[in-house]
């Protein structure tokens, strides 16, 4: 591996046309819309905020129960439980004018139309978003995102008419449900995605041996927690080996070490998921701690990391 001696580690990065203070990010439907717990984490320290998936209408979600802790991680069934659109505009675009991190909208549709009204809905007024994460790979809802993220075709067609209408950051979060992740990565940057994240959760099941019930009502829900790292790892290398553009890594990430982890294997950002929900100040924690490592470990920078893993072959 290159290092290079530096008494002040550089965390920045730049994605698009979009500069990050910092490559540690807080996953979509894992901090709420970003403010909700302004007591327990500085939010303005985070590399950025991805809210939410936001719908074009409201949406209560699938009924319950639909979340269940696992050996190592949690399934969820939340179905895209949010306020809509309408609501996302009037009440949390202006609560994100006071803040200095970078606001990442993520989105989610049935079709292609829904997700196009979103974006122009959002393009139609002055924020400060920075860019939005479209999710095509959403497991937990019967009809939409992920009839997009396991077909190239489609994921192209809707990249393409969501890259006509806006000049800021689009980023299409990939689903490890698939036969082949690096087809879909590719289209997306084909069609002229900014970057992609990897990965969305993992279909799993829950069930209590004693009762013979199912533990999640949906019966099916997204895994996610340290179980899915090594396939969260894998996802990104894989990318990375074939497309030019940046990749987020997503999975499983709860220490420094995972996110240098994610980093060697290829993602340039990492998003922070579900150990949000035991300790919401846990990315502010790792910030510091990714510090502390990169001085140690003598890189000079996070971009040095990308991709720089060390493998057999």
């Amino acid at each position: 591996m290159k290092r290079r001696i530096s008494n002040l580690p550089n965390l920045k990065l730049t994605m698009g046309n979009v500069e990050f203070d910092n490559p540690i990010w807080v996953a979509s439907g894992t901090f709420g819309y970003g403010t909700e717990a302004p007591e327990l984490v500085d939010v303005n320290k985070l590399g950025a905020i991805v809210t939410k998936s936001i719908t074009r209408k409201p949406r209560e979600g699938n009924p319950p129960p639909r979340i269940v802790e696992t050996s190592s991680g949690m399934i969820n069934s939340i179905g895209l439980a949010n306020i809509g659109v309408e609501k996302y505009i009037q009440k949390m675009l202006p609560v994100y004018e006071s803040l200095s991190t970078k606001i990442i909208m993520n989105i989610a549709g049935t079709d292609i139309q829904e997700y196009i009204e979103i974006l122009e809905m959002v393009e139609s007024v002055s924020s400060v978003i920075a860019g939005y994460e479209i999710n095509i790979s959403c497991p937990n809802v019967k009809k939409g995102g992920m009839e997009f993220g396991v077909d190239c075709d489609m994921t192209a067609k809707l990249t393409e008419a969501l890259r006509s209408r806006t000049d800021r950051l689009i980023i299409m979060k990939l689903s490890p449900n698939v036969s082949d992740i690096v087809s879909i990565g590719k289209a997306s940057e084909d069609a002229g995605a900014d970057a992609v994240s990897a990965i969305n959760t993992v279909v799993g099941m829950s069930i209590t041996a004693k009762t013979g019930m199912s533990n999640i009502y949906t019966t099916y829900g997204g895994l996610s927690g340290p179980a899915i790292k090594p396939v969260g790892l894998a996802a990104v290398h894989k990318l990375y080996n074939k497309l030019s553009i940046p990749i987020v890594g997503i999975g499983g990430i709860v220490s420094e070490e995972d996110v240098a982890e994610y980093m060697l294997a290829g993602a340039k950002a990492v998003q922070i998921g579900t150990a949000n929900f035991r300790n919401p100040g846990i990315s502010e924690d790792i910030i510091s701690r990714f510090n502390l490592f990169m001085a140690k470990t003598k890189w000079g920078s996070a971009d040095e990391m990308v991709g720089q893993v060390n493998t057999h072959s």
